[in-house]
């Protein structure tokens, strides 16, 4: 069991419309971890959301690997829900919104973005996102390869050790699509992806459903909440 730090966070359980998200407090901001694997922020108002990885699904059809298509909308539509329910004034993209090269998923990105016009998008450019900037630009997103917003800086790969350890600011990035591993006690073992918050750095899971997970290490001392289908659990 993780050592709990009362003057650090506040671990609550709530129902917020059709979601039963836990309120992390970190350096007195209050974040809404989200079952569907993404953020609510609540002094900014924005919803924060790691490696959507759009395009993915027709990225592999194309090279002949027999995908369900609905797979891309299906996550297009669990973020316009989100976006219903939480009213954000902004979404803040940590890096990987498009997975790859420009196909007809970006199609249904373009008619989605156009839903929403009246909230700002910014994008922090990730390893995968390779389509032009002037096509985001186009669809009115702001991009960046890093961002301020006090007290977190926002990239899409989590700093190593060395450069963490410069970095004056709490760092929230997406990128390894943190995972979590869990063993009962007849042996069984799933792997829940998770929100990871240490010391001085916090991972969000990726948003994606057609991403995979990585078991991340950490200390006694971090802060890890496993996802589970309809809620998000300390762990």
């Amino acid at each position: 069991m993780l050592q709990q730090k009362p003057l650090r966070i506040i671990v609550k359980a709530f129902i917020f419309l059709k979601m039963v998200f836990t309120e992390h407090i970190l350096l007195k901001q209050t974040l809404r971890l989200l079952p569907q694997k993404a953020i609510f922020w609540d002094q900014e108002q924005a919803l924060i959301v790691a490696d959507v990885h759009l395009g993915k699904v027709g990225h592999f059809r194309k090279a002949g690997i027999a995908i369900p298509k609905s797979m891309e909308q299906e996550d297009l539509a669990a973020l316009s829900d989100i976006i219903h329910e939480t009213k954000p004034k902004s979404i803040i993209f940590l890096g990987d919104l498009f997975h790859s090269d420009m196909n007809n998923d970006w199609d249904w990105f373009v008619l989605w973005r156009n839903l929403f016009k009246g909230i700002r998008m910014i994008l922090i450019r990730g390893n995968h996102d390779i389509i032009h900037d002037d096509f985001y630009i186009k669809l009115d997103f702001e991009l960046h390869n890093q961002l301020y917003i006090e007290p977190f800086l926002l990239v899409h790969e989590p700093l190593k050790v060395a450069k963490l350890a410069l970095e004056q600011h709490y760092v929230l990035s997406g990128h390894i699509h943190p995972g979590v591993s869990l063993k009962g006690k007849g042996k069984q073992a799933v792997t829940l992806p998770c929100f990871y918050f240490g010391d001085k750095q916090g991972i969000l899971p990726a948003f994606g459903r057609f991403t995979g997970k990585v078991c991340i290490m950490h200390e006694r001392t971090d802060f890890v909440f496993g996802v589970l289908q309809n809620k998000v659990i300390a762990l």
